[in-house]
């Protein structure tokens, strides 16, 4: 698959609320989404709602992984589609919900499918995260991961856009992270 020259977002939201219920983060990320040009493709997938076997470490055994398959094929070919990929995650326990770490975990494997090119493409695309927790400092280790990420796979930094977030629509009257939403997809800032 080549990679795709018009922007295309994908939105990966990875909280592990109950469905049908928006948490802050999520109501922050659609305010950033809703600030995009009018008509750039957007594609949101829930991890949490997604069959996303565990991921076996493989690599110094038989060093191959067969392709995806279900649920996990579907966000391969949604990941090397996006040109921006935006992790929506709130934090949990300092760190990114467990979801995403099986998703990024899967990352490992996709390197490693033979034919597959998945390492050199992911270097043309940005990734950034929308983030809330009740403490900024709190979410630093999580943003720091994430940025890890990016650098490892020489991908694009986005920046991390950080909200208050606590109870059900605390973000809401986050007047800074709601106005930083407006702009964060359209000029991000590496912060």
């Amino acid at each position: 698959m080549t990679t795709p020259t018009a922007a295309h977002y994908l939105f990966l939201t990875t909280s592990t609320r109950e469905p049908g219920h928006v948490g802050n983060t999520e109501w922050l990320a659609r305010q950033a989404a809703a600030a995009l040009p009018a008509g750039t493709p957007q594609t949101w997938h829930h991890l949490a709602r997604m069959d996303l076997p565990p991921f076996v470490d493989q690599r110094h055994t038989s060093g191959t992984y067969a392709p995806p398959e279900g649920d996990m094929k579907t966000l391969l070919d949604a990941t090397l589609a996006a040109t921006h990929i935006v992790f929506v995650a709130p934090v949990y326990w300092y760190s990114i919900p467990s979801p995403l770490k099986t998703y990024l975990d899967h990352w490992s494997a996709w390197m490693r499918v033979p034919g597959l090119a998945f390492k050199e493409p992911m270097g043309a695309k940005t990734l950034a995260l929308i983030t809330t927790s009740g403490d900024r400092t709190k979410a630093q280790p999580m943003i720091d991961s994430v940025a890890l990420c990016a650098q490892f796979l020489s991908m694009t930094w986005g920046g991390a856009l950080w909200g208050k977030g606590g109870p059900p629509g605390a973000v809401q009257n986050d007047a800074q992270a709601v106005a930083a939403a407006s702009r964060f997809l359209t000029a991000p800032a590496a912060a």
